[in-house]
């Protein structure tokens, strides 16, 4: 059986880095020379700083409750169960977030997108540091979800526009803004949930998100040039021509890949815990190794924006989701501690370059003006197959008392991916065009 699943994935890295390509550049004339100067300038990674920080806070609305949930669940007095369902509400509202916004970012630009969704979170926030019961704080969650996604796929496609030859990593860097805030956050709130407790801690969280994101989101005003969308609109048509599918059926094919990755990915990411208690080693020790997986995932998401540039984004895609496949088999046969940390940080290090590398692709084979939905709605598919494959692993662990079938239904769900990405890569022409403009600009 592992033979069977191994080989298609390691066919599928050799195949994806069979397709290098140059990143395309424009002829040296005087609408390229106003392109240049606008994209990958020193504005653009100015930009680029500053959309990485209002990241670090606003993604906060995804881990808050995460770090809450006992102190949550103990002043409520309810079980695990239905402490979880804040959460889920978090990500419901997030995935919806992530195409409203995206579409919005589209006709407004990011910086009254971004205004809204501090003022959003502020709200949010301060609502849910007062809510009574668990049913006003779930309904809270879901609000702060929401407003949480416009620091993720918007904020990702509004960077994507002032990049062309370095777009890989100013996607990477900008989508690392999320584990970053998931792995900085809890260790800011401790001493205040040792303290004050829970809801001074999102009263905290409500006035940061004001006092940083608005202030910051007033110098994301400028727009990129028109000579400059339009050369980038060139080579995405380009690129658009030479793959047999429409930019609506490519859409479908990328969200349905999204599904099927982030099911896969959420099998160690949510469960890991849970895992790590059935063998033994306790709750405790699970944290750690989803840790490991997150600062293994910034690695992953900084080193695959680099390799995008090199290769693209199809490409890119498949060796990490190949790579994922792997780590997802080797925690099969794995039962011991020091193994156990080490295979976690081999799936940090696979699986944190996928779900950046949609973005990527939206930009490079679809137009720029519906970059913000596109996007958006191709990550609004990668949270809901986190959200699926969650619950599905659970199911499955209740079903057969094992984590096994559930980890070969992740490995099943991540071949679909990988098999989606392989249907794209090999019904894409070259794009000799491109080529042909980076040469000239070359000499």
């Amino acid at each position: 059986m592992r033979h069977a699943v191994t080989t298609p994935c390691a066919s599928a890295v050799a195949l994806a880095a069979r397709f290098r390509f140059s990143s395309p550049r424009a002829a040296p004339n005087v609408a390229a020379m106003t392109t240049i100067s606008a994209l990958d300038s020193r504005a653009a990674w100015t930009r680029l700083a500053l959309s990485l920080t209002i990241g670090l806070v606003g993604n906060v609305g995804m881990w808050s409750i995460i770090v809450i949930m006992p102190a949550m669940q103990a002043e409520f007095g309810i079980d695990r169960a239905d402490a979880a369902l804040p959460y889920t509400l978090t990500m419901v509202g997030f995935a919806l977030g992530n195409y409203a916004i995206g579409r919005a970012v589209d006709r407004w630009g990011i910086t009254r997108s971004m205004i809204v969704a501090a003022l959003g979170l502020g709200l949010g926030f301060s609502g849910a540091a007062i809510a009574p019961n668990l049913a006003t704080l779930s309904v809270l969650q879901c609000v702060i979800g929401f407003f949480t996604a416009t620091c993720f796929g918007p904020l990702i496609a509004d960077v994507s526009h002032w990049f062309l030859k370095r777009r890989g990593v100013a996607v990477a860097i900008t989508a690392s803004s999320n584990y970053l805030s998931g792995a900085i956050w809890p260790l800011i709130l401790a001493d205040i949930l040792a303290g004050q407790g829970w809801r001074a801690a999102y009263f905290v969280i409500a006035v940061t998100a004001a006092v940083v994101m608005i202030p910051l989101s007033l110098l994301l005003r400028a727009r990129v040039p028109e000579a400059a969308r339009a050369e980038a609109e060139h080579f995405a048509a380009l690129r658009a021509r030479s793959v047999n599918f429409s930019p609506r059926n490519l859409t479908i094919l990328l969200a349905i890949a999204g599904i099927g990755c982030c099911v896969a990915m959420s099998m160690p990411q949510v469960h890991i815990g849970a895992f790590c208690t059935d063998l033994g080693y306790g709750p405790a020790i699970g944290a750690e190794m989803l840790s490991l997986m997150l600062f293994g995932g910034v690695a992953s998401r900084l080193v695959s924006g680099a390799l995008a540039d090199w290769l693209g984004g199809v490409p890119t895609l498949l060796i990490g989701s190949a790579l994922q496949c792997l780590a997802l088999l080797l925690y099969l046969p794995t039962t011991g501690l020091t193994p156990l940390y080490i295979v976690s940080l081999v799936f940090g290090l696979s699986q944190g370059g996928i779900v950046p590398s949609y973005a990527i692709i939206v930009r490079e084979y679809l137009p720029s003006r519906v970059a913000g939905e596109r996007v958006g709605l191709v990550m609004m598919s990668t949270v809901a197959g986190m959200a699926l494959g969650g619950w599905l692993s659970g199911w499955i662990y209740d079903l057969t008392g094992s984590y096994q079938w559930a980890f070969l239904n992740g490995i099943g769900f991540n071949m679909v991916n990988i098999a989606i990405m392989l249907l794209i890569l090999t019904r894409t022409g070259p794009s000799r065009p491109a080529k042909a403009n980076a040469k000239a600009l070359a000499a």
